[in-house]
């Protein structure tokens, strides 16, 4: 995707992907006014989370469909956002909003981040015991359909590949490696070569009042 392609909608396609793993009670409130806003701008909502750290934060997790993210893009968001907020006014009390990218070990919400992050490692929750168990590591190997492969660090039963139905999962994130440090540094640096932006911009982060 071209470094304009933030001014424009989603596709049809693209906006049809939905999350797996979506927000619950006053989160999943939040993220119904939020996804539209995005998607009008040309972003994909990734995660809708309120913490309490010191007073109440909104934070939005938001990338293009190529996954990328900048500082730039974080702050069109959140003027975008910040009226709409105001309007429907989903939070009781005074909160803060922070706009940001997934960062280097971004959450991993739909089919095609698996695909995308292939050859990396994820730690993964389930909602639903798989194999046994609930809690997996290991290298991203592939989706398909509705179920995605990891390689497991540590074999189940002699089994070192397991399939997981995208359903159960509860969590499922990028795990900070070398490996994945090095591919986000060497995508930083063709990016402020011209030739592509960071999808792993951890810095992309914007905080309003």
């Amino acid at each position: 995707m071209g470094a304009g392609r933030g001014a424009e909608s989603l596709s049809e396609a693209e906006s049809a992907e939905p999350r797996f793993i979506a927000e619950t009670g006053l989160e999943a409130r939040i993220a119904h006014i939020v996804e539209p806003v995005a998607a009008a701008l040309g972003y994909r909502l990734v995660r809708v989370k309120l913490s309490g750290l010191n007073g109440t934060t909104l934070q939005i997790m938001a990338e293009r469909p190529d996954g990328t993210m900048t500082v730039e893009d974080c702050e069109r968001l959140s003027r975008d956002l910040s009226p709409v907020l105001d309007v429907e006014d989903p939070i009781e009390r005074a909160y803060n909003l922070e706009v940001s990218s997934p960062g280097i070990d971004r959450p991993l919400v739909r089919r095609t981040d698996f695909g995308r992050w292939a050859g990396h490692v994820a730690r993964i929750e389930m909602a639903r015991a798989a194999h046994g168990r609930k809690r997996f590591r290991g290298r991203l190997a592939g989706v398909e359909a509705d179920r995605a492969a990891v390689e497991l660090e540590t074999p189940i039963d002699g089994e070192t590949t397991v399939w997981l139905p995208l359903a159960d999962i509860d969590e499922a994130r990028l795990v900070l490696t070398d490996e994945l440090i090095r591919e986000a540094l060497a995508r930083d640096k063709r990016a402020k070569r011209g030739k592509e932006l960071n999808p792993a911009d951890a810095a992309g982060r914007v905080e309003t009042e």
